[in-house]
């Protein structure tokens, strides 16, 4: 019987009065961003938000608890935003919405940082065994994407250095139960011929430093035939599937055609849109997608939303966790869509 479990992909929204308070603090210019060396009051700040934030998944019920990654301020580019070595240039639009991160541009080796492990630490004692911890970073080739390289020389050799740094964060990670790994930018920009081969040679090497079950997640609509192909080829446990934007029949024919991992992540609630869905309609997602596949028994399921929920108001972001938590406990059947 397939195992359902609730998650999120992390970068939580602020909590209301976090946002006011940090705006005072912080202030608004591209200088103002975090760097890694913020106040006392900042980091106090985030550190009372984080609380909060895990208290939102504990009450809402989910089988995985995130950090939150309240302070990653360019989005999924944060562990190279902070990192010595890592010059932070022009503000770039992320991906087709209206948020901007800081182009953070490689201009030496990257070394060991431990930022977010730092931040998992922090959570981890806040969970105190409560739910299982899960760890989210940016996945190796979306990283890669968002950032501009003044060091290392070519695409496949950025790429392959950027997943070694990964992989030496991940090792600083406290106990996690699970990794996702975020790859928006394999949907949003697919990578040519040349680079298809080595991303899942570069996931392999993050998804390598750990024993946890590595999810890489992708979302921004449906993976092209050939890069889902090649994704296939890593060696993790499951791969994440955004069933609410873009082409689902592409999602469908991949799948279909190419098979699946022995579990999945499905993107079934919409992580841009307010408009909250019911358990029900959750549970109807992904009895759909499991019809679609007749002949594939799913290990695990994991039930999330398809893309960060920063994007939403607070209040609506926790009616979804709570929503993914009760789709997930659902006993009765539903008809599919």
């Amino acid at each position: 019987m397939t195992e359902l479990v609730a998650t999120t992909p992390g970068l939580f929204p602020l909590p209301d009065w976090a946002k006011s308070d940090l705006s005072d603090l912080k202030g608004h210019q591209k200088g103002d961003l975090i760097s890694g060396d913020e106040s006392e009051a900042i980091v106090s700040t985030y550190e009372n938000a984080r609380s909060e934030v895990v208290d939102d998944q504990l009450d809402a019920g989910l089988d995985r608890a995130v950090e939150g990654q309240l302070r990653w301020d360019d989005m999924i580019a944060h562990p190279l935003t902070v990192h010595d070595n890592v010059e932070t240039g022009g503000i770039v639009r992320y991906y087709d919405n209206n948020n901007f991160y800081r182009d953070p541009r490689v201009v030496d080796n990257l070394t060991l940082s431990g930022d977010v492990a730092a931040e998992l630490e922090q959570a981890s004692e806040l969970l105190d065994d409560a739910a299982p911890l899960q760890a989210v970073l940016p996945g190796p080739y979306s990283l890669a994407d968002l950032a501009t390289d003044e060091h290392y020389g070519d695409a496949e050799t950025f790429l392959s250095a950027i997943a070694e740094f990964l992989g030496g964060e991940v090792e600083a990670f406290p106990e996690h139960e699970t990794l996702f790994l975020l790859e928006p930018s394999l949907v949003e920009s697919a990578p040519d011929d040349d680079l298809a081969g080595a991303v899942p040679e570069a996931i392999d090497a993050v998804a390598g430093a750990t024993d946890a079950d590595v999810v890489v997640h992708t979302y921004f609509g449906a993976l092209d035939e050939k890069t889902y192909a090649h994704l296939l080829d890593a060696d993790v446990s499951a791969v994440g599937l955004d069933v609410v934007a873009g082409d689902r029949e592409q999602t469908v024919y991949n799948a279909s055609e190419y098979g699946v991992t022995d579990d999945v992540a499905l993107g079934l609630s919409d992580g841009q849109n307010t408009l909250v869905e019911s358990p029900e309609t959750l549970r109807e997602r992904v009895e759909w997608f499991e019809e679609q596949l007749p002949a594939t028994d799913l290990e695990t399921v994991y039930l999330s939303t398809n893309t960060e929920p920063f994007y939403l108001p607070v209040n609506k972001h926790q009616d979804k966790l709570a929503a993914l938590a009760a789709a997930a406990d659902l006993d009765a059947e539903v008809s599919a869509e």
